[in-house]
């Protein structure tokens, strides 16, 4: 099955076909066109994503990406189409709220043949409205005019299948060194129950999942989620956004000198300490009886810390970073180990952007392997951990199994949809 996936779901503009073979248990995954453009430098300004930008840029963004992952995956085949006065009404209609995307859409789809896919999926939620409906009425607008399925697909679903994905093993030797086997996958001996930690700009959840696509919230943070905390820790530090990579770099940086104090910087070392050892900030519901999460507090700490303080920002804008690293990577495994031991889960996966972090990748594997030997800990690489269309294309894959498609109709942005029911 070949599978047309489109993710538009906060700042990236994605689109991936997927070639998928297998059943939920053992599922193989083949990635033949793949186009992403991020919106970073766009939304640096703003200090955050501005959603109507975030809009503007998909709807300029999506034909190009959607040129470029056919041609990728030699699927692009100019051809002159002819298209129905009552389908062109229809798609102007869907289109009509994005500013030239239906001329593009014309010009590019009459001039090709459609293309050889079994289905499109679109992430439907959760994220930005405004955002997700650009992908979801370009999804529509693909399905009418290419006679094509729809499915929509949780964004998060997206994320859990993603870490749950693995590369698949070279069959040959002479394979390894192929350009292909980066983009082969696979999804087999999953253990059950799998819980999830997703963790993002605008989510921080534990989902318990005993059987195939049925989840269970146990725990989620009850104000910011870790990403956003991230964020408005940077700015406060007057570093650029997106700030959890900012703050990771710093973090490193202190790691880094307190390894080779000894070493490299003799009594630099002594003061790198000292510097760290005064800054400290609470660890919020660190013992709380439950597998909820809280980072206002967290925030708050620091700039009422900065307020304080305000030579940090210019000297010890490092050691703050590092110290607000810990803290969260802290609550995140003291949660995390909670729910392992109260859902009895046989599989760990990291999801979400936060996912790509650095030290929360290395906390985790360390104290999986410590502590939790007999569990699975799956996290995916750092392409798959932020917004891509593969992991859309996984979910709409697995959903397609079901036999979950949707009528063009039916498919709505819903910028909070939840996984657990």
């Amino acid at each position: 099955m070949k599978i047309l996936a489109i993710e538009t779901s906060c700042d990236e503009t994605a689109i991936a076909i997927v070639e998928a073979s297998g059943i939920e248990k053992d599922s193989r995954f083949r990635v033949l066109g793949n186009a992403l453009i991020s919106q970073i430098e766009i939304h640096q300004a703003y200090g955050g994503v501005f959603p109507s930008l975030a809009k503007r840029e998909h709807a300029k963004n999506l034909v190009p990406i959607l040129e470029a992952a056919l041609e990728e995956a030699e699927l692009l085949h100019e051809d002159t189409q002819a298209i129905s006065e009552e389908m062109r009404a229809n798609i102007s209609e869907m289109l009509a709220r994005e500013p030239g995307l239906s001329e593009a859409f014309f010009e590019f789809i009459s001039e090709c043949e459609p293309p050889e896919i079994d289905a499109i999926a679109v992430t439907a939620g959760p994220g930005l409205e405004p955002a997700l409906w650009v992908g979801i009425n370009f999804a529509k607008a693909l399905a009418l005019v290419w006679d094509k399925p729809l499915v929509a697909v949780n964004h998060m679903e997206g994320h859990i299948l993603a870490a749950l994905a693995q590369p698949e093993a070279p069959s040959t030797k002479l394979e390894t060194s192929n350009k292909s086997q980066i983009e082969k996958l696979e999804i087999k001996n999953i253990e059950m129950p799998v819980l999830a930690l997703l963790i993002s700009g605008g989510h921080t959840e534990l989902v318990l999942m005993r059987k195939w696509l049925q989840y269970e919230l146990i725990g989620q943070t009850r104000d910011d989620a870790v990403g956003e905390a991230f964020d408005k820790v940077a700015r406060m530090l007057s570093l650029p956004y997106p700030g959890g990579p900012e703050i990771s770099r710093l973090a490193e940086e202190v790691r880094g000198f307190t390894k080779s104090a000894e070493s490299k910087v003799g009594h630099v070392g002594h003061n790198v300490g000292h510097a760290m050892s005064d800054i400290v900030l609470p660890r919020p519901m660190l013992n709380d009886a439950t597998c909820d999460f809280s980072f206002s507090g967290l925030k708050t700490a620091v700039l009422y810390l900065l307020k304080k303080n305000p030579e940090i920002i210019e000297h010890k804008k490092q050691h703050m970073a590092h110290e607000f690293e810990n803290a969260v990577t802290e609550v995140l495994w003291k949660k995390t180990a909670r729910a392992l031991e109260e859902a009895g889960a046989r599989t760990l996966v990291l999801g979400g952007g936060v996912s790509a972090n650095t030290h929360i990748r290395r906390t985790f594997t360390k104290n999986m392997s410590e502590e939790y030997s007999n569990v699975t800990l799956r996290i995916p690489s750092a392409s798959l951990s932020t917004d891509n269309a593969i992991m859309i294309a996984l979910a709409g894959f697995y959903r397609a199994l079901r036999n979950n498609v949707s009528a063009s109709d039916s498919i709505v942005a819903n910028g909070n949809l939840s996984l657990a029911l």
